[in-house]
Formats: C-alpha cells, structure tokens, sequence
C-alpha cells in the first residue's frame, strides 16, 4: 500500500505543477511531511517509533501510539485488542531498555513516574519497578533478555510484520491500487490487441471479390482516439410506455461506430462476421463472477459476510432441501430449480442470502433506482411521493421529497451522483440534491407537453435527455390501453451546466410520446423507445437519428442496450421480450414471449371486485455486472433468468418471492461484491435482495 500512496501522490503532484497551482503543491508537501501515517511506509512508522525512543522522547512516543491506535488500531475486532497491547507493552520496555543502555538513568525515574498510574496494576510491569534501583539490570535474570540484541530484533520485527498485514488487509483507501494499475495495463494491451484486429479486418475487407461492391465505413475523428479505461458502468435510465410505423435506414459509419465505442472485453474476442440473424455477438465477454471479498474491517462487508455464514449455517442444519421454502414459491435460495417456461434445471448462479423490506410508501411503485455509486436509492410512488434511502450498513430513509405538482419520473444524475433528476406532469424538470435536501434549480421545459415521462443523464454529466408528452389521449389508457392514440411528444437535450434547452431531436414519421430512453457506456449512442412501436437510435455526436425500426405491436415499455451494446433489448405492449441487432436495422437476434405479469399492464384485485390497473412507468428488467441473467418482474416477486444464444432465449435461475402484490419495476445493482437486487410492487413495498454470486 504504501508504494501505491506514493504513486498516488505523485500523479498528484505532476497534475498540480501542470495546473500551476504552487501554492496548493506547496501545502500538499508540507502536509505529506507532517503525515503520521507516513503514506502507509511501514518501515517510516518504525523509523519513527525509534526516533523517539533514541531521543528519551517519551512525551512523543505516547502520542504518536495513541494516533496510531485510535488511527489503525481501532478498526481492528476486540480478539486483536490482545495483541496490540503486548506490541505497546514491549515498546515501552523497548524504550526503559534503551534509557538504561545509554546511561539516562533521569530518564528512565521520569519513565516511571509519568507511567505509574497506567501500569502500577498491570502484572507485566509489577516486577519493572524495580529497574531503576539494580545496580546491573541487564545482568540480573530477570530482565537481561530484554538487554539482547536478539530480543530488540524480535521486537520490531514483529511490530513491522503486524503493521505490514494490517495495511493490505484494512480498506483504508478504497480499492487496491497496485490491482487496478494491473488492470489497466492489461485492459490497454486488450485494447491495442483488438484495434489492431480491427484493422486487419478493415483491410481485408477492401479486396472485392467477382466485382462485388465494397462499401468501406470510417470512423469519425471522435472516436479514433477514444480511450476506454476508467469507465465506469451507465445507470441506464427507466420509464414508461411505447405504437406502429416506418423504418429509417442505418449509417454507414454505425457498424464502426459501435466497435470503437463499445465496452472493453475482459479477454481478446474472436469476431464472426456473418450475416445470419443469428450470429455471434462480437466482443462478447465472457461471464466472470467476483468472490466476496469481506473481512473483519467495514460494517458492509462484516454484515455481507455474517448473511453468507448464516445461510451455509442453516443450509447445514436443516438440508438443501429444505431451505428457503415458503408457501406456494419455489425455493429462494435455489439458483438451479426449474425453466420458468417449464424447461430443464440449470446449474447454481447465485445464492440469496438475505431479502430486506422497505416499507415507507403508501401507495404503488412507479420508479425505483439505485444510484451510480450503490450507496442510495431513489423510490416514487403514484402519490408522487419521492423516497431517498440507504442499505449500507442499514436500511434508512435519508429524505423524502413532496410536491405540490404530481411527479412521473426520476434518474439519479452521473456526475455527482448525489442528485436527482425529477420530472413532473406539469412541465417541469428539477435537480434535487440529496445530502443538502433542496432543490438545486428547475427548468421550464414545454406548456403544450407538460408530461416528463422519461429522464436519462449522460454518463459525462454534462447533459441529459428529457421526454415530454402531451396530456390528451383518446380512450382509457389505464383499463384498455390498446385502444389508445399514441399522445404528441418531444425528446429534449438540456445542459446541466447553463441549465439550457441545447435542441429537439426529429422524431420521425411524426412527434410521438418516448416512454423509455437509455444510453450507452459513453454516451455516443441514444435508444428509445416510443408509445408507437418504434426503437430509435440517435447519434449523440451529430444529434442526428442513426436508425429507427418498428420493434413491437403497441408501446414499447422498456429499452436497455446489451452488455456489449451490439445489441438492443425490448420489452413492449405485445408482451414480448426482443433482441434486435443494432448493426442490422430491425434484425432480430431472439425473442421470447412473456406472461403479463412481466410487461404488464399490472393488475391488483381486491375484495369486492375492487381492482387497480397500472401501466407500464419504471424498468421492467435490468442486468447482472457481465451481462448475462435478467432481472425481471413477475406477480410475486423479481425472477432472475440467464440470456441464452438459442431456444427459448430465457432459462430460469431463480425466483426471489417475498411480494404480495405484482411487482412493476426492478433494478440490480452490482457496484459491490454482492449483487443488490430491487423489486417494487404495487402495494409500495420494495424488496431489496443480497445475492451471492457463484463461481461456474
């Protein structure tokens, strides 16, 4: 740890010479100076600790323990607490030692005067009162083991060996950085490997064979040099409904377009160039699950560990087969179980090791979001009532948001990612900050479309995406929403830093309401999907429509981009979960037909003949770190599934259950080692499950 500070302080360091900032570069040397921690450098703490003690600084040498202990020490469990005193109880001895060896007798009468009454009742120094007053200690039995050299050796050995574990076991920086200079490296070789197949691939492609014409892509400037390493994984954003029309022909620069741009593969991919619907996506990575890395130091990954002791616990004690049954649901803890289509058991992906309840709204579940960092999430229900809660180590409600106008949608912004994006029906866009608990500002955004049905933040922070729709509608959308006119609508890009409209997308054939929207990892690619049927692509760099293909019969609920982002999955009115290739217009890779309590519109009945009708608003499902299982909704809780290359295109995993009422959106969250899954019903309970992840 203490080369990777170093490292750290150098870049930061070159960074403020570059900037100019002398005066900052100043204070952070005389900081990095003064530091007691001395960047984490095991042997400096040492050299320290023997400075004072060759000095007969005692005062300096009680201090500098005591920081260390409140510092480092503290985190420790109680059962270390043991080890820690012997480690001080010899120091002292340490320092008595060196005051007798050097001839300081005033010293060593100071030692015990200032030390009497912390260690006259300890039964290690009730012998060592003595000391001062034998002629030649280090003669006498009972302490000349302490005057050996063999004895100090041993000493600070052992106190350089514990401080050593100490520092690579304890988080106190977040991440290994030594780890991720590994990653980055091998993610720019990774990265290097594949340019390079690209241009290979490009250059044969420009031998055209029995005339056949070649259409050669290029990459614009902007992405010739886009540098993929530090990225982050996009929220991608949520909403609500979608019907009919046109197709509008793709690039030609796209298929380039993508292969630049998307995510990094964790390993070199071999690319299938075919042309069949069916092929292989390119760049996929290949699924990798991480351990629970948890040890006695931070509350979240003690209790993380704690639920998975408990489960393996109770699985010993009362069977496999019995564990996590309940009423009616298959068993929770059974990754394996059964194809929800009635298919064949599946191999273990996950463990459920706990599933916590936050009970704090009234009403239905419209959204429900976890922000970018996996600390917060963000809840609305239909009374527009917005809650701000967090799981890590507790579940507690952080702030809860009112509104006089109704509220239709959130998104937690990028950059910080403490604030909130909020929409409302009566027009308005406003930025809420979640630890300050007010509004930041709000934006106008259109009188004649007052309905801001989806929000979705650019990963770079400094814009984002704003659907409006107008209020009239032919028929009742709620009980029979096939028979509803698609309403008018714009799709809007603002700027999050002049807090201006920045322009209108053309939203071909015709202004239709976009119900869903989301980006990809960097921002260059826009899909949606639109109460008329049709998935647009937008390129966000020319703020143009890239293509647009009729995806569904009815509305389409809810659109994410692949892991890979070569492909765009949907899920729309007609009850139909799709993946379409993003390189082909309106190509389909697989499709799967699901019940309606899936995709809804959601249904709640009650005694006599009550019933509660709700269509589509939130996501409808959302994926696991690599990519390959789904979280969808279903009457009774969320069910998680594995993607699969062939028939059907869902396989069961497993059915997290705990819901009493249909759940209407979801949302996973795979920022810490144990996935977080979010499901939220109708009856304004969220579930939020832990799961673990297994090695295949």
């Amino acid at each position: 740890m203490g080369s990777a500070v170093e490292r750290t302080d150098e870049h930061v360091r070159e960074y403020l010479i570059y900037r100019g900032f002398t005066n900052t570069l100043r204070h952070l040397d005389s900081e990095i100076k003064a530091d007691k921690e001395k960047g984490f450098r095991v042997d400096k703490i040492i050299d320290q600790l023997q400075q004072f003690v060759q000095s007969f600084d005692l005062f300096g040498l009680k201090d500098y323990w005591l920081y260390l202990d409140k510092r480092l020490f503290s985190r420790l469990e109680d059962i270390y607490r043991t080890t820690v005193n012997k480690l001080r109880t010899s120091l002292y001895r340490y320092y008595v030692v060196n005051t007798i060896q050097k001839g300081n007798l005033e010293k060593t009468q100071e030692f015990f005067q200032k030390q009497a009454l912390e260690l006259q009742g300890q039964a290690d120094w009730r012998d060592w009162f003595i000391l001062p007053f034998i002629p030649s200690p280090e003669q006498n039995p009972a302490f000349s083991p302490y005057f050996s050299r063999q004895w100090a050796d041993t000493f600070l050995v052992s106190l350089h060996n514990f401080l050593s574990v100490l520092f690579q076991c304890m988080h106190i920086l977040k991440g290994s950085f030594d780890a991720e200079v590994q990653k980055m490296m091998s993610l720019g070789e990774e990265n290097e490997q594949l340019c390079q197949l690209l241009f290979a691939l490009q250059t044969e492609s420009r031998d055209p064979k029995d005339g056949d014409e070649v259409v050669h892509h290029k990459l614009p400037l902007y992405i010739q040099n886009m540098d993929r390493l530090g990225d982050t994984e996009l929220d991608l954003v949520t909403s609500q409904r979608a019907v009919t029309i046109t197709t509008t022909p793709s690039r030609n620069f796209f298929s380039t377009f993508l292969t630049q741009g998307r995510r990094t593969p964790g390993k070199t991919q071999q690319m299938n160039c075919g042309s069949s619907p069916s092929q292989a996506v390119v760049g996929r990575k290949e699924p990798t699950t991480n351990p629970v890395r948890a040890t006695s130091f931070g509350p979240y990954a003690t209790n993380m560990m704690n639920k998975a002791f408990s489960f393996f616990k109770e699985t010993e004690k009362k069977g496999e087969t019995e564990l996590g049954e309940t009423s009616g649901e298959p068993p929770s803890s059974y990754l394996t179980s059964r194809n929800w289509e009635g298919g064949v058991s599946m191999e273990q992906a996950f463990i459920k090791l706990s599933q916590e309840e936050y009970g704090e709204h009234h009403s239905s579940i419209m959204h429900c979001r976890v922000d970018g960092s996996g600390r917060r999430v963000a809840s609305l229900d239909v009374d527009g009532v917005i809650k701000v809660w967090s799981f890590n180590p507790i579940m507690q409600t952080k702030a809860t948001i009112m509104s006089k106008s109704p509220l239709l949608s959130l998104e937690w912004a990028t950059k910080p990612d403490r604030l909130l994006l909020l929409g409302s029906g009566v027009g308005t866009v406003r930025l809420y900050d979640t630890e300050a608990k007010k509004n930041l500002y709000e934006m106008n955004i259109d009188e004649t479309h007052p309905r801001i049905l989806s929000l979705a933040c650019s990963p770079s922070g400094s814009s984002f995406v704003c659907s409006a729709a107008a209020l009239s509608r032919s028929g009742s959308c709620d009980s029979v929403p096939q028979i509803c006119i698609p309403a008018s609508g714009q799709l809007l890009l603002w700027d999050t830093k002049t807090v201006k409209q920045q322009l209108q997308f053309s939203l071909e054939p015709e202004p239709v309401a976009i119900n869903c929207t989301a980006f990809n990892h960097n921002g260059n690619l826009l899909v949606t999907g639109a109460a008329d049927g049709i998935i647009r692509l937008f390129d966000m760099q020319q703020y143009e429509s890239a293509m647009s293909w009729k995806a569904h019969d009815g509305e389409v609920y809810s659109v994410e981009f692949s892991y890979d982002e070569n492909t765009v999955f949907s899920i729309g009115e007609d009850g139909k979960f799709i993946q379409w290739n993003i390189h082909r217009c309106g190509v389909k890779q697989s499709e799967q037909s699901l019940a309606q309590d899936a995709t809804g519109p959601f249904i709640l009945s009650g005694y006599s003949g009550y019933k509660q009708v709700q269509v589509p608003r939130g996501r409808l499902f959302a994926f696991d770190s690599e990519g390959q299982h789904v979280l969808m909704c279903s009457s009774s809780g969320g069910l998680i599934q594995r993607l699969t290359s062939g028939e059907p295109a869902l396989e069961g995993v497993l059915s997290l259950g705990g819901h009493k009422a249909p759940v209407v959106t979801v949302d996973w969250c795979s920022a810490v080692d144990c996935g977080t899954c979010l499901t939220a019903s109708m009856d304004g309970k969220v579930k939020l499950s832990t799961l673990l992840a297994q090695n295949s």
